[in-house]
């Protein structure tokens, strides 16, 4: 068994003898799992402890079992079927294949490979020895919820279908039911779809009613990816379900209407934001995913290089004047904003947010919450806020020449503001902010700097293959001396990365300071063009230069990058 003579070892122990940790860096974990739950391996890491490549290799060495990736294994469904899914869910455990010289040994990932009852159940049940092998807590229920979550909500579709068609219900009945009993069909199929989408990494998740079915699609990585289709007869009770845990109106079916709801998955707290609209098939859901500690990363995390960097801080350093952040929905622009916002987060600075909605919440920032019908629109915040001595101010986004004036204002008069705008490069945002009312002086004296951003997928490290650029597509990359040849790498797909090529994505920035030369230049109310020759000429990156340079580093393919400069208006 390897396992020193079947005596239950704990965890922790095992890492205190190792000298992984101290006896009472283990208390304090102890103390701390009381009060949170959870796995202690998991409550040691985060509390910074211990690194997880840390954790793993010293577990596998004191137990004498291998380490398994359990997300990069392809698991055959014979396999599956072999252990009982309320076996896999209860252990925490999934069998993973048959030992390469012995069928009868089973090859078992667990996440507490010292489970000595799990390892006689499955051993029982199976007829075969298990082998436990380790794997990490949020791998795991992420696989059981690939393999198994579909199984889950394809039951509790069917159960609900016969019980409709059993009783017959009509829609008013169903609804006089209210879906609000936990363990009822429809409750479990849309909590499935949720966490699905949480552990699937999706950052939104679509339920469209079809002509004859209900669709779910997940949006992964910035694509849309179809990952279920249901019965029509269920998405009455789906969407009653959504509505009633978003605190909207069950009755109202004409009209769109959009909710909140906080829910935990794995120990992390999401906050999912949720929009109903009517469409002729019926109504559409989406739910956008946010994890409350997700849009603060640190800046190493954002995909700044070491130039870009020393840009970034020049700008962030400037005592006054506004720093704008630009691109469409969906381009990284908030992470960007609460990064910059906790990096200048300290005691002795005021700062203070106008939002809609407040997307992260940061300890030590005040945050205010935009509220249209109390006539707390961005404008009447942000005069209110210059009357509480703020330092730094970020608005969520400049909507209108009101609130462009506003912040201006402020920002010439001494305080430091930040804020958003949906524009395509960092020359047309300046031009933009004219366009709103604000003179071209003006603008030029009050803007310290404009970083534009898009989000390129990340290819996926085990699975991307190399190959060599061809002649146009090395002029595209801006590759012109001829003597090396260039070598690019193309998605291909795996277990990994959900078959698509690519996992996470990866920020394009380009980053504009406004300095003196070009102040003056943006003084003369010039055009996008001529700002962005001056800026250029001072070393700004363009976004297409920006990914490029992720394209020639292996990091992103040439698809995204074409991506991002055709919508830019980039000419080859």
């Amino acid at each position: 068994m390897g396992i020193g003579g079947r005596k239950k070892i704990r965890i922790g122990d095992l890492l205190v003898e190792a000298g992984a940790i101290t006896q009472e860096e283990l208390d304090q974990a102890l103390e701390k799992q009381k009060e949170t739950g959870g796995r202690l391996g998991n409550v040691i890491m985060e509390m910074g402890f211990i690194s997880q490549e840390l954790l793993i290799t010293v577990l596998t060495a004191q137990m004498g079992i291998d380490y398994c990736e359990i997300k990069a294994v392809k698991i055959e469904d014979d396999i599956l079927d072999l252990v009982p899914e309320a076996m896999v869910q209860k252990y925490r455990v999934i069998p993973v294949g048959y030992d390469e010289n012995n069928p009868n040994i089973l090859k078992v990932a667990m996440v507490d490979p010292m489970d000595l009852n799990a390892i006689d159940d499955i051993g029982i049940s199976t007829g075969l020895q298990v082998e436990p092998m380790f794997s990490m807590e949020d791998d795991m229920n992420e696989v059981i919820g690939k393999y198994y979550g579909n199984t889950q909500a394809m039951e509790a579709a069917e159960q609900y279908r016969k019980e409709m068609m059993a009783g017959g219900l009509t829609t008013a009945d169903e609804e006089a039911m209210n879906e609000d009993i936990e363990n009822s069909p429809i409750v479990l199929l849309v909590k499935q779809i949720i966490e699905g989408g949480v552990r699937q990494r999706a950052s939104d998740i679509h339920i469209e009613p079809l002509e004859s079915c209900v669709r779910v699609r997940y949006r992964i990585d910035g694509a849309l990816k179809q990952v279920m289709t249901y019965d029509y007869s269920l998405l009455a009770g789906i969407v009653a379900r959504i509505k009633i845990i978003g605190g909207m109106d069950i009755a109202e079916k004409r009209k769109p209407q959009d909710g909140r709801i906080t829910i935990v998955v794995d120990h992390r707290e999401f906050d999912v934001r949720v929009s109903v609209l009517p469409t002729v098939y019926g109504e559409k859901t989406v739910m956008r995913l946010t994890s409350k500690d997700g849009l603060t990363k640190p800046k190493s995390a954002l995909g700044f290089g070491p130039e870009e960097l020393k840009v970034f801080d020049g700008i962030l350093s400037n005592p006054h004047g506004i720093i704008l952040v630009t691109g469409p929905t969906g381009s990284g622009k908030s992470t960007t904003l609460y990064t910059s916002l906790s990096e200048l987060n300290t005691e002795d600075v005021n700062i203070i947010t106008v939002e809609d909605p407040v997307e992260a919440n940061i300890d030590g920032i005040n945050q205010v919450q935009v509220n249209v019908k109390a006539d707390m629109t961005f404008a009447a915040a942000l005069r209110s806020i210059l009357r509480q001595d703020p330092d730094i101010i970020m608005i969520g986004e400049i909507r209108d020449g009101e609130t462009a004036k506003i912040a201006v204002q402020a920002a010439i008069t001494g305080h430091l503001v930040v804020s958003t705008l949906h524009t395509n490069s960092a020359a047309s945002t300046v031009t933009r902010i004219i366009d709103m009312g604000i003179e071209p002086y003006v603008a030029g004296d009050a803007l310290v700097g404009v970083i534009a951003q898009r989000l390129v997928r990340r290819l996926c490290n085990s699975c991307k293959a190399p190959r060599l650029a061809d002649e146009d597509e090395r002029k595209i990359l801006g590759v012109t001396d001829n003597e090396e040849e260039t070598v690019i790498y193309e998605p291909v797909g795996c277990p990994l990365c959900g078959d698509t090529g690519y996992a996470g994505r990866i920020g394009v920035y380009e980053m504009m300071p406004v300095s003196k030369e070009l102040q003056a230049v943006i003084a003369r109310g010039s055009t996008a063009d001529v700002i962005e020759k001056q800026a250029l000429s001072e070393g700004m990156l363009t976004l297409k230069m920006g990914a490029a340079k992720h394209v020639l580093n292996g990091i992103t393919s040439l698809y995204e990058m074409k991506k991002i400069t055709y919508e830019t208006g980039d000419e080859y």
